[in-house]
């Protein structure tokens, strides 16, 4: 059994992965799970980053729910730093992290008339076309 320290590192951990995975940042998020996991084999590696993949798939297809998630990465992080205690500062650091809890829509939006329009963040050209 862990203690609790290490629960909570585990557990932090594991909330800030799932919040990488509801905001579409993937790509980070393995770029810093395989730091936390460069003291394991790179088989080890391998398997969680290709798990990471799945359950990333999986969330956003609402295969899974973000409770049963969670609880398999505390699972995952605190069997690793059981195995390798030297990632403990690694996993400490990404648990300590303040992820954006907000979710990134992408879209397109068509506005016509006159009158202001906004809707939410607004990014890329504008085009105008008036009567002449």
């Amino acid at each position: 059994m862990l203690d609790e320290v290490t629960t909570a590192i585990a557990t932090g951990a594991a909330g800030n992965v799932i919040a990488y995975m509801l905001n579409g940042r993937v790509d980070a998020l393995r770029t810093r799970v395989a730091g936390m996991f460069r003291h394991g084999t790179p088989q080890e590696r391998t398997t969680v980053l290709r798990g990471l993949d799945e359950d990333a798939r999986a969330l956003k297809r609402e295969e899974v729910s973000k409770a049963d998630l969670t609880q398999r990465w505390i699972n995952l992080l605190a069997s690793y730093l059981a195995q390798h205690p030297e990632a403990r500062s690694d996993i400490e650091a990404f648990s300590s992290l303040h992820t954006a809890n907000r979710i990134i829509n992408i879209g397109s939006q068509n506005n016509v008339g006159s009158g202001l329009f906004i809707g939410g963040d607004n990014h890329g050209d504008i085009s105008l076309r008036g009567e002449a």
